[in-house]
């Protein structure tokens, strides 16, 4: 017999005898820890080698790290079985972390009606969604690419009315097309009314007899951040060109009596049908809206925008300074796909320069975070408390104030190791606010009989590998408390990479 959400809340009520329940979010534990999938396996086995065993490798990387019991499940399935299901989010059941994250009323509310809702209602509800998610979903890889992209295309809460749209801009745009094909992902950006109000699209328009010039802000970063790359080979002229063709497209809260109120719509009277020039690709005068579709079109077309991304893919994957090789092979493939992002992901991870690259990448601070919960199987409802530590490590989700994201590079992040030291002592000595870590369950899972439990073991389970003799010292004996002992490891420079 299938259980509906209903049918596992009551049984939860029951089997904990309904009364010392305090609330929806206990209730949640309770199935998910029991019925669902996210409880501590009875037996886990730590990598053994010196080297960073490969499948925490993919774990790691492809993922927000292993939650207990991956390591042993892609184990048994193999990595080719492991890459494939992941590819394919849709077949993977999720209903433990849905029960987490699909309360959130206002994410599932148009970019129009989104507005009855108060800004702190909004950021506390689009934040704790992308938390959860990246904390508990099984559909790890796609939830790393919903990261990805929302940094490519990114968009500041704080700006103009962003706040009420960028719910469905994440809805709509990000997560609709995060596996899909790369032009439709761009193509549904450039729509995108939190876009359109970002980057001041809705005000560009050239109106017949007047002295009107596009609007070219979002015409440049289209081509030196979503496309083409700063070096990418336009010009000034191609930007200029581009902005007339994206003119007249706008949103406007205030069409009461329109049937698309929600959603960006076109204003021909604002449009410039000129005869445009982007590129080297003439496009063709009077091509009213559609001339933003051809505008896509070549963009995305463009050999220095399958380098581009095949570049940025392999920075985020592979190294910072990623092997020629593998990106040249990421960007062929791009071209033969037509920016297919499965096609991508595919030559990314099953290639030897991804698998030679474990510990090269620091962990960004919220990927930290959420790895380390998921190392710990801790049990969050991503309340605010829980949210600081990402503040004071300056990753507070939504809100990076420029076009192009939160960097991957390394340096900008090293001023606030401290935050993450702290973090780390406060989760396995249950002294953070806002998430609960019982240790008993991995103890018990990791003691064998044959094998006591020492903090060496423990390091292996975290990081995927046996320390080394200074990392053996550092963590400490047997005889230190065992939150300590945890706690440092996933204070270590070894925890802090990926």
């Amino acid at each position: 017999m299938k259980l509906g959400r209903r049918d596992l809340l009551k049984s939860a009520a029951l089997a904990s005898g309904g009364a010392s329940l305090t609330g929806c979010e206990r209730l949640t534990t309770v199935v998910n820890r029991k019925w669902l999938g996210e409880d501590v396996p009875e037996k886990l086995v730590a990598p053994e080698n010196a080297e960073i065993d490969p499948d925490f490798h993919l774990l790691s990387r492809a993922a927000f790290g292993p939650w207990p019991g991956d390591l042993n499940r892609l184990k048994n399935m193999g990595r080719q079985a492991w890459i494939e299901e992941q590819l394919q989010p849709d077949s993977i059941t999720d209903t433990a972390c849905d029960l987490r994250a699909e309360r959130f009323e206002s994410l599932y509310f148009s970019a129009g009606d989104a507005y009855e809702f108060r800004k702190p209602v909004l950021r506390d509800e689009l934040t704790r969604h992308a938390l959860l998610r990246a904390i508990y979903s099984r559909r790890q890889l796609y939830e790393v690419m919903v990261e990805f992209w929302t940094d490519h295309l990114n968009i500041d809460l704080e700006k103009g009315d962003c706040i009420y749209l960028k719910p469905s801009d994440d809805r709509d745009v990000i997560r609709k097309h995060a596996l899909g094909r790369f032009s439709d992902l761009i193509r549904a950006s450039a729509k995108s009314p939190a876009m359109l109000v970002y980057l001041d699209g809705r005000t560009n328009k050239v109106r017949r007899g007047t002295q009107d010039q596009p609007n070219e802000n979002y015409a440049r970063e289209l081509m030196e951040l979503h496309t083409l790359g700063v070096h990418g080979g336009y010009t000034q002229e191609d930007v200029r060109e581009a902005a007339r063709c994206l003119t007249g497209w706008t949103f406007d809260i205030k069409r009461l009596f329109a049937l698309d109120q929600s959603s960006a719509y076109f204003r021909k009277d604002w449009h410039d049908d000129g005869e445009k020039k982007v590129l080297g690709h003439v496009i063709a005068a009077r091509g009213g809206p559609q001339d933003l579709d051809a505008l896509i079109d070549i963009v995305c077309a463009h050999p220095s925008t399958a380098r581009y991304i095949a570049q940025k893919l392999c920075r985020r994957f592979v190294s910072l300074t990623p092997p020629e090789s593998l990106v040249d092979k990421v960007r062929d493939e791009f071209i033969r796909t037509q920016g297919d992002i499965r096609s991508l992901l595919r030559v990314i991870l099953q290639s030897e320069e991804f698998m030679a690259s474990g510990g090269q990448l620091i962990k960004r601070p919220f990927k930290f975070m959420v790895s380390a919960l998921r190392a710990l199987a801790a049990d969050t409802q991503a309340e605010k408390p829980i949210l600081e530590p990402l503040q004071r490590m300056g990753h507070g989700l939504f809100q990076y104030p420029t076009a192009d994201g939160y960097p991957d590079d390394d340096l900008p992040w090293m001023g606030t190791l401290m935050w993450r030291w702290n973090l780390a002592l406060a989760l396995t000595a249950n002294r953070q606010p806002g998430a609960t870590v019982d240790l008993k369950p991995l103890s018990r899972a990791l003691t064998q009989a044959d094998s006591p439990l020492s903090p060496q073991k423990w390091f292996a389970h975290f990081v995927g590998r046996s320390p080394t003799s200074a990392e053996s010292s550092a963590i400490g004996s047997a005889e230190t408390s065992l939150p300590t002992t945890i706690g440092l490891i996933l204070a270590s420079p070894a925890f802090q990479r990926c």
